[in-house]
């Protein structure tokens, strides 16, 4: 993970500017540049993970252009050749060095060619203003904002711009922004017509295009390691790359002292595939020791993110602090594709459909948000192979009524894909727990019973009425509310509101987003 920042006003002191940009060097903890734009500033924090030498380190610039980008450019080698062809020449093996030449050559029209996981900020020198582009499910932060004289600034996490910028707001996916306007080059939930092959065609397409967006994500220069819950999906993603890579892979799972009820699944995994297994165990005060900080790191005052959080921030400290894994694979985004528990209550396909399309709109909000900022904030770098373009591309295209859940199993269409020697029948039909809860029920109770202590019911009932917008509905809410405002004060917008279950489906208008609340969890979790 890198981060970066960029300005092209002269509002700001270079002094301003550092500041803000310093609050993400856990980012980038390798080296640090800014160059002097005129005016303004461009600044890199660097994690070296692909060209590991100081040939890698950016800004790169290219005749009187420059460019700063957190991100994996994956297929960049044959961009690469095809640029030398061209008569450009590279000085680096680091995979984003392509970029400037690319858009020497096509411009903005580059963004929709690039297969990755990126935020860039070009200063445009024949413009004389920067050009700025996320990637198409924002897998990578971006946010911006503008100084007192209207000047946009563009930098990885909300708190570089806290103090510089009135208003902060993510940058949105599958956009760029030049001349002063965002762009849409690429909408990853327009679905022009679905497919309806048959349903061993459609599996087999969901096996190799999954595997294939593995296989890319194996390709750095520094180690590997991947997140094991024990659930589906970080399964599925931990026995593909053992096989891939044929050798034991690095796993890691997490559960509380007294109920890690997912460590004896990711454990059977584990052995099954022959991974290098490590557990961590934490306790109800590492949870609340923790909070104040996975709140500031988030950005956000949603429950099920904080929620989720706690323990993935956990393990990645201890990853952080036990061993020298620079890059982990995870899970996210299989549940905003294929459903989640809540999704079964989904009344007919075309309503489906528009949950699984609004969830990857906004996953950038939430689960993908979790993902970057606790693997980042310890100097780790995040990979998400359910996120591969073209994965997500088919699965958003097929019919939405072979997806909802008429097999009596979630997720039948990936279960059904990786039948064979994967994974124990016991791990791959297994029915989801959601990860907050998978670390051990007992963490969310904690958390529960905090913020009853924490507030009494008339300090309740005074301090939620301070907030709209939303409004916070539980202590609990309340509390991470008022954490997130300590940290980003008068910034609730940059969330679009809480992670619930669709209230308007029977069966899902609940007063907490755990899966547990649901009357299909069953024995989820046991």
């Amino acid at each position: 993970m890198c981060s970066i920042m960029g300005y092209a006003g002269d509002a700001l002191s270079p002094e301003d500017f550092k500041g803000g940009f310093d609050e993400t060097i856990s980012r980038g903890p390798d080296m640090s540049r800014t160059v002097a734009l005129n005016p303004g500033m461009l600044g890199f924090h660097r994690l070296a993970i692909m060209g590991l030498t100081e040939a890698g380190m950016q800004p790169f610039s290219l005749l009187n252009n420059h460019i700063v980008c957190n991100g994996e450019i994956y297929g960049f080698r044959g961009f690469r050749s095809q640029l030398e062809q061209k008569g450009y020449t590279f000085r680096s093996d680091s995979d984003c060095e392509v970029l400037l030449p690319l858009y020497k050559e096509y411009g903005t029209d580059m963004f929709q060619m690039l297969d990755a996981e990126f935020a860039l900020i070009i200063y445009d020198g024949d413009r004389g203003s920067l050009v700025a582009a996320r990637d198409p499910i924002g897998i990578r932060p971006l946010y911006y904002g503008y100084d007192s004289a209207g000047s946009i600034i563009f930098a990885s996490e909300a708190k570089n711009l806290v103090g510089l910028a009135k208003k902060i707001m993510p940058f949105p996916p599958c956009h760029y922004y030049a001349d002063g306007q965002f762009h849409c080059y690429r909408d990853m939930t327009e679905v022009t017509s679905f497919r309806n092959d048959k349903l061993d065609v459609i599996c087999e397409n969901i096996h190799d295009k999954l595997v294939a967006g593995i296989e890319k994500r194996l390709d750095a220069d520094a180690p590997l390691g991947f997140l094991l819950s024990g659930g589906l999906d970080s399964s599925l993603v931990c026995a593909v790359s053992a096989k891939l890579l044929r050798k034991p892979i690095e796993t890691f799972a997490i559960g509380m002292s007294e109920d890690a009820i997912d460590l004896k699944y990711a454990k059977e995994v584990a052995n099954y595939i022959g991974s290098n297994h490590h557990e961590v165990i934490i306790t109800r005060q590492d949870v609340l020791a923790a909070l104040p900080e996975v709140v500031h790191l988030l950005g956000t005052y949603d429950i099920t993110t904080i929620r989720a959080s706690i323990g993935m921030y956990l393990v990645c400290r201890w990853i952080h602090e036990h061993t020298d894994i620079r890059v982990l694979l995870t899970g996210e985004i299989s549940d905003e594709l294929f459903g989640y528990k809540y999704t079964d209550f989904a009344p007919d396909p075309e309503s489906f459909q528009e949950e699984s399309a609004k969830r990857i709109r906004e996953l950038h909000m939430y689960d993908v948000l979790r993902a970057d900022r606790c693997i980042s904030v310890n100097s780790l770098e995040a990979r998400v192979p359910f996120g591969d373009l073209d994965f997500v591309d088919y699965v958003m295209s097929i019919d939405p009524k072979l997806k909802m859940n008429t097999y009596g199993k979630g997720k039948y269409l990936l279960r059904r894909a990786f039948k064979g020697d994967y994974l124990p029948t016991s791990i791959l039909m297994r029915e989801k727990a959601a990860f907050s809860d998978a670390v051990g029920h007992s963490m969310v109770d904690h958390l529960k019973e905090y913020a009853e202590e924490y507030f009494s019911d008339t300090e309740y009932a005074f301090y939620r009425e301070q907030y709209s917008s939303p409004k916070p509905f539980t202590k609990e809410s309340l509390l991470y509310r008022m954490l997130f405002e300590r940290y980003y004060p008068g910034q609730a917008q940059m969330v679009t509101g809480y992670w619930m279950p669709n209230k308007r489906w029977r069966g899902c208008n609940v007063s907490d987003p755990s899966a547990r609340v649901l009357a299909n969890y069953g024995a989820s979790g046991i």
